[in-house]
């Protein structure tokens, strides 16, 4: 047997070795094509739950399906050949107790060949992020605001803005760290308490929406693509996607109404005329009409 990594492909305990030495680069993935394009420039790809309200509209990740995050899995690791790939466990998948997360964990990276799995959840979910990993299975922590908690939090909302707060916080982080974890998803809280945890803690910090202190930085892949309609505070659009793909629309729509696509390159020639063959003739369309305003 082979004691090499058999694929070139990085693994969990590649990124927590990454802590102090540099900046971790990660961004979402739905699909392999997606992924392949990512995979050149990121450490880990995160195949987030989010996926539920970006991909299949729903309004928040708490109806996402454990079947769905499997078949996005294993698309994203078919795209990606070197980045480590990391699949959220969905709502209702992990929470009642370790055993079940395991058989639900094994699942996930059994089907996909995954490389971790990410669950949401501080000092609650120790125990079950332990009985993971001392099982086999690299996990990825979550904790400040936890979108699969919205009901709970009362939405979409920052964490730490009190320094009240911040010893829970904290606690949160030491705890899925002792557990175990090899790195911890900071999301939605001031960059003091971010930075602060970051130095406190011997695993990498992954910041979205925490500030510049986390040790690495994740973003929804369409919210910094200029694909979402609407995006977070702590988004920075390094694209405008969306308005490019709006204009390809549009210019295809207009061809096609006014009969110039497809053109003669675009069609296949037949190599012989044979009898009976039959051109078809030049097609005339009328221009399309403008509705009135």
């Amino acid at each position: 047997m082979s004691l090499q990594n058999p694929s070139k492909r990085l693994m969990a305990p590649d990124i927590t070795a990454k802590k102090g030495v540099e900046a971790i680069v990660s961004l979402t993935s739905y699909h392999a094509h997606t992924a392949a394009i990512a995979d050149k420039y990121c450490d880990f790809l995160l195949v987030g739950d989010s996926l539920g309200m970006v991909m299949h509209g729903y309004d928040t990740t708490v109806p996402v399906p454990l079947e769905l995050m499997i078949m996005h899995g294993k698309a994203v690791v078919r795209g990606a050949k070197r980045a480590l790939v990391v699949i959220d466990m969905p709502f209702g998948t992990y929470e009642e107790s370790p055993s079940v997360a395991f058989r639900n964990a094994a699942r996930v990276m059994k089907e996909t060949d995954c490389g971790a799995v990410k669950i949401e959840g501080g000092r609650r979910m120790a125990e079950t992020i332990h009985f993971l990993v001392d099982r086999g299975v690299p996990v990825m922590a979550h904790i400040g605001l936890t979108p699969q908690s919205i009901n709970v939090i009362g939405g979409f909302k920052a964490q730490g803005r009190e320094q009240a707060q911040w010893a829970a916080i904290e606690e949160d982080a030491r705890r899925v760290a002792e557990a175990g974890a090899f790195a911890v998803v900071l999301e939605a809280m001031t960059e003091p308490l971010a930075a602060k945890i970051t130095a406190a803690i011997a695993i990498p910090t992954i910041g979205i929406g925490a500030g510049a202190g986390c040790d690495g930085q994740i973003l929804v892949m369409e919210d910094m693509l200029g694909l979402s309609p609407r995006v977070p505070k702590f988004v920075k659009e390094f694209g405008k996607i969306g308005a490019a793909i709006e204009g390809a629309i549009r210019g295809y729509a207009e061809e096609v109404r006014a009969g110039t696509f497809p053109a003669s390159e675009h069609t296949y020639a037949v190599r012989e005329t044979a009898p009976g063959v039959v051109h078809p003739p030049h097609r005339v369309t009328k221009k399309p009409k403008i509705p009135s305003t």
